[in-house]
């Protein structure tokens, strides 16, 4: 058993965000945790189902369903590890990483948004992914539709590299409709996830999930959301990080653009018009 060993079955067993564990392994080791777990250094009767687990598991056949996907497990210390992720209140235990995982550690922008942009919005995405491209930066998004989806075509159509960060299994497309889309990414960029194989998005993933993008990240755009939203989630997330977060503004009575309103109005985020302003503005604040 060596920390790899013991990085992999605690990544298979404990669910990403959980900020005890996350905690608990980078003061010491995955190896010392793993360790103590087995020997009852913890509370055996708390955590007793998470010892069952990881007793009953090894490593070879959880590194083994990793590659069986075409996939990297990515560890601190490996040479595309996102050192950037140890900056998180809960940073992972591990990432799992598919296609170009060196793309993981170049400068890169966060552009985030609602499911249901309006042509505006998703003009916006595009324009946004390709001028940051221009500048040799790659784009970070969630792989869903909407102006995730423009973001990350926005960024391969100007012959970019874009990273996906997804909330389910490596091997699992969602949404469905995206298939494609993630094939492409994969060609030169990355998909992302710190979720098992086979395991399905959830709703406290994509939470999770958001935390990643917000910090592998050098900035987060959020072009358009709604009042109440998960893209507004990301965005705080990068504020906790004091990372650079950028809004696009939009028409006033636009639902769509009022979550984009109220970071502005909150003083949360940099007002934005133009590709030249987010570059400016990340520059200031780095």
């Amino acid at each position: 058993m060596n920390e790899l060993d013991a990085r992999a079955i605690l990544f298979n067993a404990i669910e990403g965000g959980h900020s005890f564990w996350a905690q608990e392994i980078y003061a010491s080791s995955a190896l010392k945790v793993y360790n103590r777990l087995i020997d009852g250094g913890y509370d055996t009767i708390k955590y007793g189902p998470l010892i069952t687990e990881i007793s009953s598991t090894t490593s070879d056949s959880i590194l083994c369903a990793i590659d069986a996907q075409g996939a990297q497990f990515i560890t601190p210390g490996h040479s595309s590890w996102p050192s950037k992720v140890e900056d998180l209140a809960a940073p992972p235990i591990a990432l799992i990483a598919k296609g170009n995982p060196e793309v993981l550690t170049s400068d890169s922008l966060a552009i985030v948004g609602t499911r249901n942009p309006t042509n505006y919005g998703a003009r916006i995405a595009g324009d946004f992914a390709a001028g940051f491209v221009d500048r040799q930066w790659s784009i970070v998004s969630g792989g869903a539709y909407g102006i995730d989806s423009f973001a990350h075509k926005g960024a391969l159509v100007a012959e970019g590299l874009t990273i996906a960060v997804i909330a389910c299994g490596i091997d699992i497309n969602y949404p469905a409709g995206n298939s494609r889309l993630f094939e492409e990414i994969c060609e030169s960029g990355a998909l992302l996830t710190e979720v098992m194989p086979g395991h399905k998005a959830l709703p406290h993933r994509f939470l999770t999930r958001n935390r990643l993008i917000a910090a592998i990240s050098e900035a987060t755009l959020v072009v358009e959301a709604a009042f109440r939203s998960g893209s507004l989630r990301t965005a705080r997330d990068a504020a906790e990080l004091m990372r650079p977060v950028m809004a696009i503004p939009g028409p006033i009575n636009s639902p769509t653009s009022e979550g984009c309103h109220r970071l502005i109005g909150e003083r949360a985020a940099e007002i934005v018009t133009s590709v030249a302003d987010a570059v400016e503005f990340i520059g200031i604040n780095q």
